[in-house]
């Protein structure tokens, strides 16, 4: 809401607005209310801190600056709220010298102020001087020790995490600061260390139920975040957005389903994050009815379409099958077109066979200004291999470096899957022998399952020599049956049944097992 410019505005209205918009995070709303408010000649101090919690949010360096440079002018540079609110928004956008001439000029300064500079330290990753800075605090409070607890930890440093939360004086240790160090154990991937803290919390808030759930999830242990989650005394959205997103990552989508309609039975209100979720699960289970009812709801509820939203019904659609509604929503976002939603079109059009669509796309995110990534790469291999342009798909493996990208053992398994799709098996041979990392049981597998393709038995016996090289093929019984079995199959079509059978042979006495095969009965 921009004010009326035929009125006199009020300055109080004014500054309630910036207030109201940055409690919101519509930062750049609160901008245009102030310029509007400085053309008019009105003078907004007390917006100032508001708009530079802005810019600490947007990490819009040149906003700040600009308006450290209105505080000059209005000689407000020295009071203490507005010191303090610079020298967070400089350690914010990471330019931490700064944020420390703004302190050290400061002729006042609170505890809120040293904890602003300390905070700035931490997220620079300059532990030693904000170790220094704690030092010389005269009063510290509940926030300067989770600061430094959390710092340490995001840092990398959870063993001196640990130790500052063993100094906190009792009368500090809040719940808050309990969850900090649990959620520094779970950022680590610690959730023993983290489950014994969790265990002798005094008091529990919502965050550090929510916090071990994700941690379980992350970790794969489904059952023990199901267990912490069903033992939730009073669930709120953070909690159920935390059970159904992990659920979601780890591929149970239909138990996503069913918790979601749990969650809307006891009368909870989904938000962007929930419906985000459950996109994922309709989009990793093909569920496209689900998906357009959750579409419909985000349309009926009011919920804004910001890049996670539209992403998650670019990527629900395309990996449906629905490419005329994804392909709307994708070129009706009016602001810039991020790479998750490119790659969502990239690998919706390959996975539903549309290959030269995909090639389309993947030359337009070229021409744009978005930055590619591997996985960008990956989907449109994927697209030239089951659509057979291997000399396009080979023109783009040998320009990654051109696009900041480095190909990784994924990226070579898809180039041998396209040579070996087309036939090309020696080509394919040799990348794999100038791979620049050591090729894995899976490439040689792609290259294996070429050879029996195209029933090429010579290069099927230099591929097996070179499988049964690899340490993992010699430690590994599971991936040693798919590969036996492929080569006695290839044996056999070339009617070499002498060899097919020494395989099986191989196999039995390896003690490896077919699995066996069924039919369904409509």
């Amino acid at each position: 809401m921009v004010p009326d410019q035929t009125s006199t505005p009020n300055p109080t209205k004014l500054s309630s607005e910036i207030r109201r918009f940055v409690s919101r995070g519509a930062y750049r709303e609160s901008f245009s209310i102030y310029i509007s408010a400085r053309r008019s000649g009105i003078s907004l101090l007390c917006g100032i801190p508001l708009l530079l919690k802005a810019c600490a949010s947007l990490a819009t360096l040149l906003d700040g600056m600009a308006l450290h440079a209105e505080c000059l002018k209005m000689g407000v540079l020295f009071d203490v709220m507005v010191g303090t609110s610079l020298i967070h928004m400089y350690g914010k956008c990471d330019d931490i010298i700064a944020a420390r001439k703004v302190f050290d000029y400061m002729p006042k300064r609170n505890v809120v102020t040293w904890n602003a500079l300390l905070g700035g330290y931490m997220r620079n990753h300059d532990t030693n001087s904000a170790s220094v800075l704690f030092d010389q605090m005269s009063v510290k409070s509940v926030i300067t020790w989770n600061e430094m607890i959390d710092g340490y930890a995001r840092n990398g440093d959870i063993l001196t995490a640990r130790k500052m939360f063993d100094q906190v004086p009792s009368e500090m240790r809040s719940v808050v600061t309990w969850t900090v160090l649990v959620e520094a154990y779970v950022r680590n991937g610690e959730m023993e260390s983290a489950r014994e803290v969790f265990d002798k919390m005094p008091v529990r808030n919502c965050f550090v139920w929510s916090s071990m759930v994700s941690g379980y999830f992350k970790k794969g242990d489904i059952q023990a975040a199901k267990a912490i989650f069903m033992r939730i005394p009073d669930r709120n959205l953070v909690n159920w957005n935390s059970y159904i997103s992990g659920l979601s990552q780890n591929g149970h989508s239909q138990e996503v389903f069913d918790s979601f309609e749990e969650m809307l039975a006891q009368g909870f209100k989904p938000d962007e994050i929930t419906l985000v979720s459950v996109l994922s699960a309709c989009a990793q289970s093909g569920q496209l009815g689900f998906g357009k009812r959750i579409h419909n709801m985000i349309i009926h509820m009011g919920i804004k379409l910001n890049r996670y939203v539209q992403n998650g019904l670019i990527d629900m659609y395309a990996k449906c099958g629905d490419l005329k509604t994804a392909s709307l929503i994708f070129e009706n976002i009016l602001s810039y077109k991020n790479v998750t939603a490119w790659n969502a079109m990239i690998t919706g059009f390959a996975v539903n066979g549309y290959c030269k669509e995909a090639l389309e796309y993947f030359r337009r995110m070229e021409a744009s200004t978005e930055e590619l990534d591997g996985i960008t790469f990956l989907s449109v291999f994927s697209a030239c291999a089951h659509g057979g342009f291997v000399e396009e798909g080979l023109e783009i493996f040998w320009n990654m470096e051109k696009h900041r990208v480095t190909a990784d053992v994924r990226h070579y398994g898809c180039i041998i899957d396209l040579l070996g799709r087309a036939g090309r098996l020696e080509e394919a041979y040799e990348l794999i022998i100038r791979m620049p990392m050591n090729p894995n049981d899976t490439v040689w597998g792609a290259l294996l399952g070429a050879c029996r393709i195209h029933s090429n038995i010579v290069m099927a016996d230099k591929v097996m020599d070179e499988i049964g090289k690899l340490d993992s093929y010699l430690n590994s019984k599971s991936c040693k049956d798919p590969h036996y079995l492929s080569l006695s199959n290839i044996y056999a079509a070339a009617d070499d049944w002498e060899k097919a059978e020494g395989m099986r042979n191989i196999m039995s006495i390896k003690g490896l097992q077919k699995v066996p095969g069924y039919s369904v009965h409509l």
